[in-house]
């Protein structure tokens, strides 16, 4: 049976706001947080982007939760060593509950310094050679690394946790997937997809936790709720490879007429029958997920968490 986790959205909320739904969370039963981590929001009217190692300090000291980021991209915008510098000290202060969730990143966050976004299996290299250094930084040793995009001169971690944090990795497709199973302490996939679990499994992933999420928004209003996710989220339903390289919010703003109500209708659980949210829980059991995270769009926090509390949570053994 699953954990069922909260996914803090640090695109839609500040920081006051999202250490407040941690702790929401946590007193409606909820076993794990999630947050992302962005430079940018998908769009405008989402509205934030905290820096995501500030808030997991907040957190550290609000909840008692485990914590993972979903995802770090730890290449382009941020260099492997600042990032293992960033994840060991957040480790420290969790006590051990932290976990870097990693994957190939997007340009809407990654291009902003003016460097050059490579195409996918460039990125993968990327990724594969960052985990490789940090790995090593977590160590607590020096560290000299020569690679093909990375260079670590003389570097120490000082203030590192007793034992490595654990690097889970991102795949949406088999690439990515099969990286994860070769290198990976865990998979991160956001559709309960049977098939990706069973690449990840078997191609050497074994034991190792899955994890995955998914986005709803609870109101008594199913339609005011497909209106709200329409306006907030209808970057999740772009297809294709957009959302990896299109690199400003505004360029996913004039995708919008792109997403129509009846697709959010169709692919979102809107409103508050709880029988549609834990059917869409369950589906990531099914396919032999081990934890899963939940994010609620929209302001009516409150309502969600004492909903799950009362009428989903308890239906999944969460």
């Amino acid at each position: 049976m699953p954990e069922y986790g909260y996914f803090l959205a640090g695109e839609e909320h500040d920081p006051a706001a999202l250490v407040e739904q941690a702790r929401m969370a946590e007193q409606a039963g909820f076993r794990a947080l999630w947050i992302s981590d962005h430079f940018h929001p998908w769009n405008d009217a989402q509205g934030q982007s905290p820096f995501v190692w500030s808030v997991i300090g907040a957190l550290s000291k609000a909840v008692s939760l485990p914590i993972e980021t979903a995802v770090t991209c730890p290449t382009v915008r941020m260099h492997p060593a600042v990032t293992a510098q960033a994840t060991a000290t957040s480790a420290v202060l969790t006590e051990g509950r932290f976990r870097l969730g990693v994957g190939t990143g997007e340009a809407l966050n990654e291009h902003i310094l003016g460097d050059r976004w490579p195409p996918l299996h460039v990125r993968l290299e990327m990724l594969e050679e960052a985990v490789q250094v940090m790995r090593r930084l977590f160590t607590g040793e020096e560290v000299n690394h020569r690679g093909t995009h990375y260079t670590v001169d003389n570097a120490r971690l000082y203030t590192v946790p007793g034992e490595p944090v654990p690097i889970d990795i991102s795949g949406f497709g088999p690439k990515a997937t099969s990286l994860a199973a070769r290198v990976g302490d865990g998979y991160i996939t956001m559709a309960p997809q049977e098939a990706m679990v069973a690449r990840f499994r078997k191609g050497g992933g074994g034991t190792k936790p899955v994890s995955g999420g998914t986005k709803v928004c609870y109101g008594t209003d199913r339609e005011e709720c497909v209106r709200t996710v329409h306006s907030l989220w209808y970057n999740e339903l772009l297809p294709g490879e957009m959302g990896q390289v299109l690199p400003a919010p505004r360029h996913f703003e004039q995708l919008h007429e792109l997403v129509s109500e009846d697709m959010v209708r169709e692919k979102v659980v809107c409103g508050d029958d709880a029988e549609q949210h834990v059917s869409a829980l369950a589906a990531f059991a099914d396919a032999g997920f081990d934890r899963v995270y939940v994010n609620q769009i929209s302001a009516d926090q409150r309502g969600f968490f004492d909903f799950y509390r009362t009428k989903v949570l308890p239906r999944l053994g969460g």
